[in-house]
């Protein structure tokens, strides 16, 4: 299946967002608390609480960074 082009900001932002937020959450989680059997639960639940806040920063922020790259490389 296909995406139009139009949509692959929007489509970024949501899986960069996801992905940094499964592996920070799950870092932190661990290094505060250990591994123990809530993990799991622990480690969705701040997923989901934390993901809606990054996915908006992501879109927002994602156009300025590609700038200032785009500025101080060749």
């Amino acid at each position: 299946m296909r995406i139009p082009v139009r949509f692959a900001p929007i489509l970024f932002s949501a899986l960069l967002s996801a992905i940094m937020v499964c592996i920070v959450s799950a870092f932190v989680l661990i290094t505060s608390q250990g591994v123990s059997p809530a993990l799991p639960e622990q480690w969705l639940r701040s997923c989901l609480t934390t993901w809606p806040i990054a996915f908006p920063t992501v879109a927002i922020v994602a156009p300025w960074v590609r700038r200032i790259v785009g500025r101080v490389s060749a």
